[in-house]
C-alpha cells in the first residue's frame, strides 16, 4: 500500500523541492508526511523534512512523560541525512549538562543557541534522537525522519519567530546534556541503524540485506533512489510503501531504500 502524501507548509521550508515529490505550485513546504487511511494511526510515521533556515531547538518527551499530559505516546525519532549544503549543521545535545534552572534561563535569554552541540553533517549520516534530547535541524538540509506516530514538540528557543514556545514543559522533559546515543554515525548499504525500542531501520539495496523480517506485521519502505516494487505497486523516492514482511519485494539494480518495521 503506497501510502498517502501530506505536504505541510512550513516558515522554514523550501521551494525547490524536485519533481520527484510531485507538483507543489511554489509552496514552501517544510514536511511531507506519509500515513493511511485506517480508522487507528500506524504505529511508525515516515516524513520528508527540507528546511532553508533553521528549526527551532526543541524536545519531545517519552510515553509516561507524554500520558501523563493526556496524550497517547510520546515521540523518539530517527533522521537519515539525504542532502545537506556545505557546512550545514544540526543541533543534538549540549556541550554540557544543563540543570533545569539553567535551561529555563537559557532558553529564555537565547543563550541555548551557543550551549548547543551543532554538528556538520553530510549525506549519509544518521542519527536516533531518543525522547528528552534537545534538538534543532539547521539550514539547507534534507532528511528523512522515522518516528513514532505522535505530533508533540516543546519549543525551547525559536531565534526570535514570533511562534509560541513551552518552556515549563519543555524543560521539565529534558534531559540537557552531550550527545552519546551509539544509533549514529554514516550508514553503509546492509546496515542496520536502529534496534528498538520503538522500531528496526536497515539501510538496503536488497531485502535480501535485512536477515530477520519480523513474522507477522508491516515493513515500511522508504526509496532514496531507483524503485521498489510490491503488491502490484512500484514506489520511487518521494514515495513510502507500506507492506507485509510476507509480501513479494523487488529491488531495481539502482534502488536504496530505508526499511523499518
Amino acid at each position: 500500500m503506497k501510502l498517502k502524501k501530506h505536504l505541510v507548509d512550513k516558515p522554514w521550508g523550501r521551494t525547490d523541492i524536485s519533481a520527484e515529490f510531485g507538483p507543489l505550485s511554489g509552496r514552501r513546504i517544510g514536511e511531507i508526511w506519509y500515513s493511511a487511511a485506517t480508522e487507528v494511526p500506524l504505529p511508525i510515521l515516515v516524513k520528508w523534512l527540507f528546511t532553508s533556515e533553521r528549526l527551532s531547538i526543541q524536545v519531545h518527551p517519552d510515553d509516561a512523560q507524554a500520558q501523563a499530559r493526556g496524550m497517547a505516546s510520546g515521540k523518539e525519532e530517527f533522521w537519515y541525512v539525504v542532502d545537506a549544503e556545505a557546512g550545514a549543521l544540526i543541533g543534538i545535545g549540549t556541550k554540557r549538562p544543563l540543570s533545569s534552572e539553567e535551561l529555563f534561563a537559557a532558553s529564555l535569554s537565547g543563550e541555548i543557541e551557543r550551549l548547543m552541540d551543532w554538528k556538520k553533517v553530510s549525506p549519509g549520516d544518521y542519527f536516533y534522537i531518543p525522547a528528552g534530547t534537545v534538538h534543532a535541524i539547521g539550514a539547507g538540509i534534507s532528511l528523512v525522519e522515522v518516528q513514532q506516530y505522535a505530533d508533540i514538540t516543546y519549543r525551547l528557543y525559536d531565534y526570535g519567530r514570533d511562534r509560541e514556545l513551552h518552556l515549563d514543559d519543555g524543560v521539565a522533559v529534558s534531559s540537557a546534556k552531550p550527545y552519546t546515543d551509539a544509533r549514529s554515525g554514516h550508514a553503509g548499504l546492509g546496515t542496520k541503524l536502529v534496534d528498538g525500542p520503538h522500531f528496526q531501520l536497515w539501510y538496503v539495496s536488497d531485502m535480501d540485506n535485512v536477515p530477520a523480517l519480523p513474522p507477522s506485521g508491516n515493513i515500511w519502505i522508504t526509496p532514496l533512489s531507483g524503485q521498489v516494487q510490491t503488491d502490484g505497486e512500484v514506489a520511487a523516492k518521494g514515495d513510502c510503501i507500506v507492506t507485509s514482511a510476507q509480501a513479494k519485494i523487488t529491488f531495481s539494480s539502482d534502488a536504496k531504500a530505508l526499511v523499518a518495521f
